[in-house]
């Protein structure tokens, strides 16, 4: 490789890190040069995205970035911008299998343990299916968990370990999405939840 061009691989692409960005979440550990151009070009992405209503949030400690909408297009009286970034609707059970790993990553912390949690899919089945109704079809039961794991591996919170069969990472993002009062809401959601299946709702005392 020429002296020139490792210097052009070495200058910041406004291009290839908005591109990037606009693909999906963007890690250190997973794309290192896009990584290293944006926080070199922060500002500049910013007001890149600022235009088409969109806002870049970088944790860096944590080692992830993504794209979200401006806060101010959910203001009824700011600019009348489409909404690139949608909003996704998740069912209960995926909420739950979050929730319970967003509490996991807290506890992982907790211990100091290595920079990945890694959970098998055995581990994650044994999770959801304490909330499950109990009688329920057990191969059923799991099957759906297996569905919502999927779900949780589209969306980009868990992610497929290459080579290990059965095992995921909880990737970090998810600690920007889930947030203390997401888990205090979500824990009265899941009281009522375990009530009714107890057969003595809260709500009707």
């Amino acid at each position: 490789m020429s002296a020139a061009t490792t210097s052009r691989r070495d200058e910041p692409d406004l291009s290839l890190v908005v591109t990037q960005l606009m693909k999906g979440v963007v890690y250190r550990d997973v794309h290192e040069l896009q990584w290293s151009h944006l926080l070199r070009l922060q500002p500049q992405v910013r007001d890149y995205v600022g235009l088409i209503g969109l806002t870049v949030v970088v944790d860096e400690a944590e080692g992830y970035a993504f794209l979200r909408s401006r806060p101010d297009l959910d203001d009824d009286d700011g600019p009348d911008i489409p909404r690139l970034v949608p909003r996704r609707a998740l069912s209960f059970h995926v909420s739950l299998l979050l929730a319970l790993l967003r509490k996991k990553l807290i506890e992982f912390d907790v211990t100091g343990g290595d920079a990945k949690l890694v959970l098998t899919r055995e581990q994650i089945v044994e999770m959801v299916r304490v909330f499950m109704p109990e009688g329920s079809n057990e191969a059923r039961v799991v099957d759906q968990i297996d569905t919502h794991i999927k779900k949780a591996v589209e969306l980009g919170f868990l992610r497929r370990i290459t080579g290990v069969d059965g095992h995921f990472e909880v990737r970090r993002i998810l600690k920007a999405f889930v947030d203390g009062q997401w888990l205090s809401e979500f824990d009265q959601r899941l009281a009522e939840y375990a009530a009714k299946l107890a057969g003595d709702d809260p709500r009707e005392a």
